[in-house]
């Protein structure tokens, strides 16, 4: 550690912090529409400019820097004194960490909508005035297609609103956000086509697409040795293990950072291996080996990966947020360090789902997980609708997406469960999100409604429905049979203790206590008044 007393990391530990630059302790305060921490007016001294966000709360802090200067060093200010109040009303949560800022406000956070508009006016000026247009048509729909897309997502990045994230930068999640608009825009002029013209329709992206492709089928030989194979008896296994299997590794991953809870997740990657067994008469690619779906996909890839990704939603929670401005740091190893952790989150909340403690929270939670397993399932009925190979790139393009967008969508539906009075209405990603798997559904029961509507087999039926009921049985106890129990039994109680009492107090000798006859008198004198 430098001599300096600062951290490798770019932090400044509490003790260290000089009175001019106090160490303030915030909640993930949400930047401007433009990155930027919001400027204070009237200009405020250099450790006000430091606090951040609000201009009175900046001017209380260092309001009570100065008391405790002036109170000499035996008073000194703690991190306390300057805690800034959360935004909203209510306390700080318990599930998230403290964020220590120096308020450094760099070229990086500033708000750059004059040069984003110049540079965009330039290039239109120059297509126009110095470009010859072609006199391919088709060329020139693409073109305008695609230019109009990038002013969109220019005015986007530069103007929307800013979600529940700040890192690597604000500008960054406004970006997907305003891909998630174009997506969904995209979704419903293909659900507006009629099925032949949408699936040529595809043939405007990729020449090689809308053509019908033959879905693989991964059952077939389940044999894990296979004895008549002499040349290689285990076959059978290296065939299962092609790009997919990282793909299910590095995808549930992430899913556990998005969803950061174990039950959760063990349990939509055991139902979506249930859908597989169930939906494997409608798509031939659901076809597996038993061992194909217990062991290389629940225990092996996904279990993997929910464990990986548990052990570095602990190592987040455990990790002290503070943060520093880069040119702020002496060494060239902080500054490293620094440039690193720019892309790791700038606080942390904890999510406790708590889907048993009300009726609310447990529909919402059955409700994330309808919405994650039919996201799961449109992966694939989209790919058989609109005849894409499973290995052509708009289907990773996709996965990438969600990849992208699933974070904030599930950190703003919590924020919309667990703090309903400060965050009233669902965040615009959750939203936008839940449009795109619906219509999603939608235009595969359109496009081909004959494979949705294929019989479930009759064993299968009686699982599921099976399995409706005892959710329904548990839910109908839980939240309702059993309150009413417990209510009825506390009434029951409370009468026994109060004729306990009443008992006891008979202790006056001619059957009468003294409190029945101080309550008699009240008694009285309410009649006479």
């Amino acid at each position: 550690m430098p001599s300096s007393g600062r951290h490798d990391n770019g932090s400044l530990p509490p003790s260290s912090i000089p009175p001019s630059l106090p160490a303030v302790r915030l909640r993930a305060a949400p930047r401007t529409s433009a990155g930027a921490r919001p400027a204070l007016s009237p200009p405020l001294p250099s450790a006000e400019r430091g606090l951040g966000a609000h201009p009175w709360r900046a001017r209380a802090a260092v309001a009570a820097m100065r008391r405790g200067e002036r109170r000499g060093p035996g008073g000194a200010l703690g991190k306390a004194a300057l805690e800034e109040q959360p935004d909203g009303p209510g306390p700080r949560r318990s599930t998230e960490s403290e964020v220590y800022d120096d308020g450094t406000n760099t070229f990086f956070w500033r708000a750059h909508t004059l040069t984003v508009l110049f540079i965009l006016t330039c290039a239109l000026g120059y297509v126009t005035l110095l470009e010859e247009t072609p006199q391919d048509t088709a060329y020139n729909t693409k073109r305008g297609i695609v230019a109009s897309i990038l002013v969109f997502l220019c005015f986007g990045v530069t103007q929307a609103k800013d979600g529940p994230f700040s890192r690597p930068h604000p500008a960054y999640w406004r970006f997907w956000l305003c891909v998630s608009v174009v997506y969904e825009l995209f979704l419903i002029f293909i659900l507006f086509q009629t099925v032949q013209d949408g699936r040529q329709f595809m043939k405007y992206i990729d020449p090689n697409l809308g053509v019908p492709l033959p879905e693989r089928d991964y059952g077939g030989n389940c044999l894990i040795y296979d004895p008549g194979n002499e040349t290689d008896p285990f076959h059978n296994i290296w065939d299962k293990l092609d790009g997919f299997v990282p793909a299910h590794f590095f995808g549930w991953y992430l899913k556990t950072l998005m969803i950061r809870d174990w039950w959760m997740c063990m349990i939509i990657s055991v139902m979506f291996e249930f859908l597989e067994y169930s939906l494997e008469h409608q798509l031939p690619n659901f076809s597996e080996c038993w061992w194909d779906h217990w062991i290389m996909d629940v225990i092996l890839c996904n279990g993997l990966g929910i464990y990986c990704g548990m052990k570095t939603l602990s190592w987040l929670s455990l990790k002290t947020y503070k943060w520093q401005g880069l040119w702020n740091i002496p060494t060239y190893k902080g500054k490293m360090k620094r440039i690193v952790f720019q892309f790791t989150p700038y606080s942390w909340v904890k999510f406790e789902w708590k889907p048993a403690s009300s009726l609310r929270r447990w529909l919402a939670v059955c409700g994330i997980i309808f919405v994650f397993l039919l996201a799961e399932l449109n992966t694939f009925y989209l790919k058989f609708v609109l005849w894409m190979p499973p290995e052509h790139y708009l289907v990773l393009l996709r996965l990438v997406f969600f990849v992208n967008v699933g974070g904030v969508a599930m950190r703003e539906i919590y924020d919309f469960m667990d703090d309903p009075k400060f965050h009233k209405k669902l965040g615009q990603q959750a939203w936008l999100v839940a449009a795109i798997t619906a219509t999603e559904f939608l235009i595969v029961v359109k496009y081909d409604p004959y494979t949705l509507t294929l019989s479930l087999p009759f064993y299968i039926t009686q699982c599921w429905i099976l399995g409706i009921i005892l959710v329904l049985t548990w839910t109908a106890w839980r939240f309702f049979i059993r309150d009413i129990t417990l209510r009825y039994k506390e009434i029951r109680r409370q009468k026994q203790e109060h004729k306990y009492e009443k008992d006891k107090c008979l202790s006056n000798g001619d059957g009468h206590s003294s409190i029945l006859d101080e309550q008699n008198g009240n008694k009285l004198r309410e009649r006479k008044l």
